[in-house]
């Protein structure tokens, strides 16, 4: 008889791709299994899983903003309402396990399950827990985490540290050069930077490159940048303005894989997603974290490599004056990049999706 499990999250890419690749690991164990997404309404989950393949359905449910709005005088509601239609999902669907992955999605949708007795695991990606898993800890069968000390948050008993889950085309990406050149319009002869600010982008680091571009350029550096939605047009603008072929802008990069492959150095936020695949494709960093991320969780991230000499890190308020001479520092830098990489390569956990989704199973024969 074929298992059902609903997986529930997401808000940015952080959540939802690693939700997507414990999915697909689940069904490579048992082909039959059938997976039900649960998101927020209005939030990027909604687009990126079908994309992926999967059935999704939307709750109202919002966060709480830290200042006062009429959103949270609108939280009770929404939340009631999100509970009555979790509580509706699991029903008809008749789940045999539920997984969390973390944003505010995946709170109704666990403690209705927990409430009804089905089994239920947490996946925490960040080494500083978010609220939503926090306060699902309790109840949970079982939480799976990335970082050591995680006790701090959740009941020890509960803890296995599998690491993050990531996309399985990110495990070998260094076979896919060529063709990852041939996709994006590069030549074997530069070096590539490539920059990403994480799912919705970065500004910090969009000034910066914007800022740099031309010193990059005129080095005969190619970059493949990825701006998200909000800075695009400036992007392009900046690169129409130089004339140059050697800098290709993106709102959004599908092919991560090919993107890795094309890398020799990378830019990026220290979101535990985009470290977790930095780690697997073994690839030189420059981080720079978020510093609005709840309790500074980024830039925990981003330390526990440093300790490691497994990246570069420079602190947000310093990217404008710090960030391009960095790259440009690293690019040159062979020996310096070959550290970071053999050093970098050392924290991947690349059967992490797999691991996982043999706990979400072992939980269902309990």
């Amino acid at each position: 008889m074929s298992k059902r499990i609903i997986i529930s999250g997401g808000g940015t890419g952080g959540h939802i791709y690693p939700a997507i690749a414990i999915a697909k690991a689940l069904q490579k164990e048992e082909p039959d299994t059938e997976i039900l997404f649960v998101g927020a309404l209005g939030k990027m989950e909604m687009e990126k899983v079908p994309r992926a393949g999967y059935r999704i359905i939307g709750l109202p449910i919002v966060g709480i903003k830290r200042e006062i709005t009429l959103d949270n005088l609108a939280f009770p509601l929404k939340l009631a309402g999100s509970l009555l239609k979790a509580r509706a999902i699991i029903k008809e669907f008749k789940p045999d396990a539920a997984v969390g992955v973390g944003g505010f999605a995946s709170g109704p949708l666990l403690m209705m399950a927990s409430l009804q007795g089905i089994p239920t695991l947490i996946q925490e990606q960040n080494s500083y827990a978010g609220i939503t898993n926090k306060w699902l800890a309790k109840k949970a069968s079982k939480i799976c985490v990335a970082y050591p000390g995680m006790e701090a948050f959740f009941p020890k008993e509960k803890l296995v540290m599998l690491g993050n889950p990531v996309r399985s085309d990110i495990v070998d990406v260094s076979s896919k050069r060529k063709q990852g050149l041939l996709h994006f319009g590069f030549t074997e002869k530069s070096k590539t930077l490539f920059v990403m600010g994480g799912s919705l982008g970065a500004k910090s680091i969009n000034e910066s490159v914007d800022a740099g571009i031309k010193e990059l350029t005129d080095a005969g550096y190619q970059v493949l940048w990825q701006t998200g939605k909000g800075f695009i047009d400036q992007a392009n603008e900046t690169i129409s303005r130089l004339g140059t072929d050697k800098v290709k802008a993106f709102e959004f990069i599908y092919e991560m894989d090919l993107a890795y492959a094309v890398a020799d150095v990378v830019i990026s936020r220290a979101g535990a997603l985009s470290v977790s695949e930095l780690c697997l494709a073994a690839k030189p960093a420059i981080l720079v974290p978020y510093p609005a991320a709840a309790e500074d969780h980024q830039t925990k991230n981003a330390l526990n490599l440093l300790e490691s000499n497994a990246a570069i890190m420079i602190k947000d308020h310093q990217t404008r004056k710090d960030l391009i001479p960095a790259a440009m520092d690293l690019l040159i830098d062979i020996v310096k990049q070959e550290d970071l990489k053999m050093n970098i390569k050392k924290l991947a956990k690349p059967t992490a999706a797999d691991d996982i989704a043999l706990e979400v199973l072992k939980l269902i024969k309990l």
